[in-house]
């Protein structure tokens, strides 16, 4: 910790200074950014009026970070504070200024409005994140694309105060689902099986399916056969026991199999013969500091991250490092793919292809073979 005047600034002492430092955004910068914002939306053909986006990014950040189960260390009526929801840490340095709802981390120096903290927590790009939030936003913000955002729009936008209700839990998925996973995912369906389930839940009166992946608090991670990605609250990591752990945990234990999402995870046990080491999905980047706790809480000190190649992967790759662990970046195995799955689909379609190119070369072989053994009987009569 830090000096000052030769004594050792304490904790009580850091939190007085953080809360005393203004968010240092100013109301020409917040307008800067907003008109890049629309600029950058009206290049990629998205029609949005400029209250709609103003809306999503009155959303509370509180209430974002809150449906992702972050929960400030002090609030009051004029900000709230937490430990960052970037990279774990001990002391709080992130301070959301509720009045004007913008955000700061003192520790990296940098903050924004919600939709930065989207693109940030949830490694996205910017129009992703202003469909992600435009999905929770108040005043039931919706915007219309050229392209379709989810097929067939059949995922619905959420008001702010809406939630998605469950209706019922199925073991099996519908067969549109089953297609999703092992034609455009490539993902073995009977390895997978144990560790899904069929969701149907109601938001507006209206009925939808997803896959569904539990996680530690009774939530699920949902994905469709398009693109939509959402959770039935609450959200947390997910943990994956196996047997084979259990005979070296005696010995030695194996390190710990680290995954950003589920379909990573499903991509993980496609590619393997056998698990041997225990697997944790974060389900979010969001949830580095909450996957952290865990293992220190359990003395797991080895880990093995199947993270993204992108900026959020890196980062969050990066504070596993800080916070003690060994860490090995298996992320350099699939170097120029976006993820492990990407890597997966595109291993699988070669093989495929492969498979394709010698079952012509054998079909022309065998139409040769005919041919000559025709030609030998035809000679012998």
């Amino acid at each position: 910790m830090k000096k000052f005047g030769g004594e050792r600034l304490q904790e009580r002492d850091f939190l007085s200074i953080i809360i005393q430092l203004p968010i240092q955004t100013s109301f020409k910068h917040t307008i800067v950014i907003q008109a890049k914002i629309i600029q950058s939306v009206q290049l990629k053909h998205i029609t949005m009026k400029e209250e709609d986006l103003s809306a999503i990014k009155r959303y509370s950040i509180v209430e974002y970070l809150e449906r992702k189960g972050i929960k400030p260390v002090r609030r009051t009526p004029a900000y709230a504070l937490y430990r960052s929801p970037l990279r774990a840490e001990t002391h709080p340095s992130f301070k959301v200024d509720t009045e004007k709802n913008l955000w700061i981390d003192y520790a990296e120096g940098r903050g924004g409005s919600i939709i930065d903290l989207c693109m940030r927590l949830e490694g996205c790009t910017l129009l992703e994140a202003i469909r992600r939030l435009g999905q929770n936003a108040p005043d039931n913000t919706s915007y219309s694309s050229h392209k379709d955002f989810s097929q067939n729009n059949l995922q619905p936008t959420m008001a702010a105060n809406e939630t998605r209700k469950l209706i019922s839990i199925s073991d099996t998925l519908p067969q549109h689902l089953q297609e999703y996973l092992t034609k455009v995912r490539c993902i073995d369906l009977e390895k997978a099986k144990p560790f899904l389930k069929c969701i149907s839940y109601e938001v507006r009166g209206r009925r939808y399916q997803a896959i569904g992946f539990a996680n530690q608090s009774g939530g699920y991670e949902l994905r469709d056969n398009g693109l939509f990605k959402g959770t039935i609250a609450p959200k947390d990591i997910t943990l994956i026991f196996t047997d084979k752990q259990t005979e070296h945990a005696i010995d030695k234990p194996l390190p710990v199999c680290v995954f950003e999402g589920f379909m990573d995870f499903l991509s993980f046990l496609s590619m393997k013969e056998e698990i041997a080491s225990h697997c944790l999905v974060m389900n979010s980047v969001s949830n580095v500091a909450r996957t952290v706790r865990y293992l220190n809480d359990r003395h797991l000190p080895h880990i093995r991250a199947f993270l993204d190649n992108d900026e959020a992967g890196r980062r969050a790759t990066n504070d596993f490092v800080k916070a003690g662990f060994k860490v090995e970046d298996m992320s350099i195995h699939y170097k120029g793919f976006k993820d492990l799955n990407e890597f997966h689909v595109c291993r699988m379609r070669k093989q495929e292809q492969q498979k394709v190119q010698e079952r012509t070369r054998m079909t022309v072989t065998e139409q040769k073979e005919s041919k000559k053994s025709k030609q030998v009987k035809h000679k012998m009569r």
